[in-house]
């Protein structure tokens, strides 16, 4: 036979809960769980009784009040923000409020979550898509002041803007004159993305740096034609090979 909801003890459900939870009202924290005490290295004694704006930093306090505010009516969005424990070091966090009733009074029910792992794996995931993208727009010495830039994989639009900012930096770095684009290792372009790599072409030109293109599929041909390119400023070549030899007999 189910148990009939109402008979749930509320408070029981609260205080074993596994993260962090806040009951404040009228800016005055009344309750705190189990997990609440741990988190912010203080005892329940401690925590009840101060504002719940004590957490925040300055900068955040009056978006916070707002918040607040405005979660007595309707439940508010998860944000992500930087808050204090008790003995004032900081831990990144997403919050989540919602209205709740204690008896009379209307109060506002806080959960805590540490977001600390999730911020450190963000950042790395950010320095690897740094390190890839720099790889990506590394020119391989083949001659004397030849090179080649295998394009490799998908390329998004924010790789193909990196590419646009490097591959011409890199160009004059390493002193070339004369470029390989080999688009045979790509996968997957879009009509965006196909638009910034021929960009590139164009900066390559202005900069007097002679270039071939291998490796273009027909359906990345057909798109080029589609933006506009007309084919017969390209140079373009079945391989590398052939490619090498066109930038040789120049």
């Amino acid at each position: 036979m189910s148990e009939n909801i109402s008979e749930i003890d509320y408070r029981q459900v609260a205080e074993y809960a596994l993260e962090p939870l806040i009951i404040h009202s009228d800016l005055k924290i009344i309750y705190v769980n189990s997990a609440a005490e741990t988190f912010f290295k203080a005892s329940r004694e401690e925590i009840v009784g101060a504002s719940p704006l004590d957490i925040f930093k300055e900068t955040s306090k009056s978006a916070i009040d707002k918040r607040i505010k405005s979660a007595y009516e309707q439940p508010a969005k998860v944000i992500e923000e930087t808050i204090y424990r008790m003995d004032r070091t900081t831990v990144d966090v997403e919050l989540y409020c919602h209205p709740v009733k204690i008896g009379d009074t209307k109060a506002i029910q806080t959960y805590v979550r540490d977001i600390t792992e999730k911020k450190l794996a963000e950042k790395k995931q950010r320095e690897i898509t740094k390190e890839i993208h720099e790889l990506s727009s590394t020119l391989v010495p083949l001659f004397d002041g030849i090179a080649i830039l295998p394009l490799v994989g998908a390329i998004n639009e924010e790789r193909a803007l990196h590419l646009l900012e490097k591959v011409p930096e890199n160009v004059t770095n390493q002193n070339i004159d004369r470029i390989i684009l080999d688009f045979s290792g790509t996968y997957s372009l879009d009509s965006m993305v196909l638009d910034y790599i021929f960009k590139i072409r164009s900066v390559l030109s202005v900069m007097g740096v002679d270039y071939v293109i291998t490796g273009l599929r027909p359906e990345l041909a057909m798109q080029a034609i589609n933006l506009g390119i007309e084919s017969k400023s390209i140079l373009i070549a079945l391989n590398v090979k052939e490619a090498i030899k066109k930038l040789t007999e120049e």
